[in-house]
């Protein structure tokens, strides 16, 4: 145990030997009773020295499990505004802060998911993990019901931002520098960068970004009160009174629409027109995805697998890509760029579409404004299966390599490989390592990969993480030619 004095009070931490462990801090109240729906507001400091020793709760969601189907300490509950900080040391306040932003499709995971034991002791970096409000309470609109409404589908972002601005006026308690953070996230936590890049409200909060396979559900537009009031049986008049009446539990089974929204209260403009808008003063990014990502998504072969199913999947889901109302050419595109996949693993591919445009087309408007991107491909294959089959390099296989998880067997992240292969403990320090410079310096490189030139016209050069990370020029050539046709 480690005890020390901060701002807010005494707390009391865990002593891993090279790295600290705080757990559970509270950086918002209880978004209950009449605040539920409300933005958050900021806690206060304690009397009593603060036990830190324990997982927090974890944000209402149907999953009880992680993300991955794993174990996660934390109990589900409403009152779920806390944060987790590791560190290698709480004196002399000079290291860069690291703030993750968990996955799940803003409906489920947790920061509990995400131990930042090692991270924080090999980079000397304060790695702080973030609880946020998911589902219903943090990305559904209710702003037609009620002016003081306005911005509930960023109630999420509202929280993350609080938890900035907790970093903010907190974190040199804890051994970290307020003026060097760098905000990373994973699937929906990577979709959440952005969007904290295009909400002003976040403007100088964070001085870096690294988004990992950057992909989210979005809010459906529209005015949607109408609907959710006949789904739970009320008058639109009086469906705000119900949903403040109804337990967390039942708001969430009453499967409520939600996601990402340009809100323009809290979010205010696309991603790219915030990274276009800041121009060469924007921050610096890494932005990437994984070589397979769409193999998570569907279930392992089988010899009665029904492939006309898939089929008939693929051009809503080439609209999911391209976003138009005629994706013929995409789909044919896909077609007759991989001759020998079945509909099945045409899907997979389209899946993966989706998440790499978002990355490629980020990392062009970072590039063309001047602030800086290193675009990446994770391509080292699964050693472990998953939902009975290897996946490749499935979505979310190289979280526990972005951990280095795979250097102690007490660092808890779900992994996909075996620890004992040289090739992923090599790759693990390696990106890590490369990471944490960059929350250092800005810059990648210098942390054991080879040389990683800015992603830009007209080489477009992407860095391949494998066994042997390589260099390579446009490998998604053709597949932007098809996203754009």
């Amino acid at each position: 145990m480690t005890t020390i004095d901060t701002r807010l009070g005494k707390i009391t931490g865990l002593d891993y030997g090279g790295s600290h462990a705080f757990l559970g801090i509270r950086y918002g109240k209880p978004p209950t009773g009449e605040l539920r729906f409300m933005p958050p507001v900021a806690s206060g400091g304690w009397d009593d020295v603060l036990d830190a020793t324990q997982y927090p709760n974890r944000a209402m969601q149907r999953k009880v499990a992680g993300s991955m189907r794993q174990e996660v300490p934390g109990d589900l509950n409403e009152d779920c505004l806390f944060l987790n900080v590791h560190t290698p040391s709480t004196e002399n306040a000079s290291r860069p802060v690291m703030v993750w932003i968990h996955g799940g499709g803003f409906a489920s995971g947790s920061a509990n998911e995400y131990d930042g034991r090692v991270l924080a002791s090999q980079g000397d970096v304060v790695v702080v993990t973030i609880n946020y409000r998911l589902g219903p309470f943090g990305f559904t609109d209710l702003a037609p019901l009620a002016e003081e409404l306005k911005g509930t589908v960023s109630n999420g972002y509202r929280d993350m931002i609080l938890a900035l601005e907790w970093v903010r006026d907190n974190i040199a308690d804890y051994g970290g520098n307020a003026s060097n953070v760098t905000i990373f996230g994973e699937s929906a936590g990577g979709i959440a960068v952005f969007g904290l890049i295009a909400a002003p409200s976040a403007d100088g909060l964070f001085h870096k970004a690294i988004a990992h396979s950057p992909n989210s559900p979005q809010w459906p537009g529209g005015d949607k009160t109408g609907e959710i009031a006949d789904k739970l049986g009320v008058e639109k008049s009086q469906l705000l009174e119900k949903l403040r009446a109804m337990s967390a539990g039942d708001l969430i089974k009453a499967g409520l629409p939600s996601g990402h929204a340009i809100d323009g209260t809290v979010v205010t403009r696309s991603f790219n027109d915030a990274i276009l808008d800041r121009g060469s003063a924007g921050i610096p990014l890494i932005v990437g995805t994984n070589r397979t990502e769409g193999t998570l998504f569907t279930p392992r072969d089988t010899d009665n697998e029904d492939i006309e199913r898939y089929e008939k999947m693929l051009p809503g889901t080439a609209k999911r890509v391209i976003g138009v109302s005629d994706p013929q050419h995409y789909v044919e595109g896909i077609k007759a760029a991989y001759p020998l996949q079945n509909a099945k693993k045409l899907f997979e591919v389209m899946i993966t579409d989706n998440f790499r445009r978002i990355a490629v087309e980020i990392a062009e408007s970072a590039s063309t404004a001047g602030s800086g991107s290193w675009l990446y491909r994770f391509d080292l294959p699964t050693t472990l299966e998953y939902k009975g089959k290897l996946t490749g390099s499935t979505h979310a296989c190289e979280m526990a390599f972005t951990f280095n998880a795979y250097a102690d067997p007490d660092c808890n992240v779900f992994a996909m490989y075996d620890p004992e292969l040289a090739d992923v403990r090599n790759l693990a320090e390696q990106w890590s390592s490369t990471l944490t410079r960059f929350a250092w310096t800005g810059d990648p490189n210098g942390a054991g990969l080879p040389e990683w030139p800015q992603y830009g016209e007209p080489d477009r050069q992407v860095m391949h993480l494998d066994g042997s990370s390589h260099v390579s020029n446009d490998p998604d050539e053709l597949h932007r030619e098809l996203w754009i046709a």
